[in-house]
């Protein structure tokens, strides 16, 4: 596949549109549907929907992908300066050109927890050092508790919190007339689902987070990941009743005082729809999350 190849999807054959199994890790591509654009930015999603007065971007992609990206700007959407960027949570890999769009004019939104994590140093505690605070350009203009909405061209355009999902801060963005909406590190339809746990994040926030999404959807709607290809209502139904399934265990488990290897040689994940890179990470992050929310494990647990 070339550089202008559009990403195939799971979803082509419903969608006619895209012409390749998957967009390529670090190549610049981008596939097409409702007046969406999903472009590849150092292997991160990023979405672009025109509106006749401006972009409105979701996330600016990972770190060194800029160039690329304005190019696949440009060319899905030529002479539409990017006006509004919604960030999905703090990451750097969705959040790696905020400064190029910012200094562009463009509005940066995100959850008032993202601001809060970019703004400040903070520990990672599975990588054993500080990350230190984002610059000032790269940081949100505007900052949310709990939802909003903004018209766009003839677009409407919602946003709202969904709490502890992947990080403290995570976000959809519904657009409403295009039935797209995006949900970034939520769903997780190629990584390993990712829980962090040191910002509050728990596999039942997960679980609460995508149900709120599939509240927000029809069996047309295209979900947006971070990550991998655009997901119908179905099939992100399906990952949300397996996380369901996880949160189950993981609960029987920790109430028999069981750490995350022990759950490994316990089988834990064994018997559903997909398999773990690294289930012992998972399983970790999994376990910590829990026992932050030990309240919600049962009535005789205090």
């Amino acid at each position: 596949m070339n550089r202008r190849g559009l990403l195939k999807s799971g979803v082509a054959a419903a969608l006619g549109v895209f012409a390749s199994r998957r967009m390529g890790a670090q190549q610049g591509a981008y596939a097409s549907f409702s007046r969406t654009g999903v472009i590849n930015a150092g292997g991160a999603n990023v979405i672009a929907f025109p509106t006749g007065q401006g972009l409105v971007l979701v996330d600016s992609g990972a770190p060194k992908s800029g160039d690329q990206l304005m190019a696949d700007l440009k060319q899905f959407a030529r002479g539409e300066k990017v006006r509004t960027l919604f960030n999905t949570h703090y990451h750097i890999d969705q959040t790696g050109n905020n400064e190029m769009f910012a200094g562009a004019g463009a509005k940066i939104i995100a959850h008032e927890r993202t601001r809060q994590w970019m703004s400040n140093d903070y520990w990672v505690p599975a990588e054993d050092r500080y990350e230190k605070a984002r610059p000032i350009a790269a940081r949100p203009t505007e900052a949310f508790e709990t939802a909003g909405s903004l018209k766009a061209g003839d677009e409407q355009i919602d946003y709202g919190y969904l709490e502890l999902a992947h990080t403290s801060g995570d976000i959809y963005i519904h657009f409403r007339n295009a039935n797209v909406i995006a949900v970034g590190d939520v769903a997780s339809p190629l990584r390993d689902p990712a829980l962090d746990w040191f910002t509050g994040a728990w596999i039942g926030g997960r679980v609460d987070a995508m149900d709120a999404v599939l509240q927000l959807t029809n069996d047309q709607t295209m979900i947006v990941p971070a990550y991998g290809p655009v997901m119908m209502h179905a099939q992100f139904k399906a990952e949300r009743d397996m996380m369901e399934e996880v949160r189950k265990r993981l609960f029987d488990q920790v109430r028999e005082g069981e750490g995350p290897q022990d759950m490994l040689e316990a089988g834990l994940l064994n018997g559903l729809p997909r398999t773990w890179k690294d289930p012992h990470k998972f399983l970790y992050a999994a376990a910590k999350g829990l026992w932050a929310h030990h309240d919600k494990l049962g009535p005789n647990v205090v």
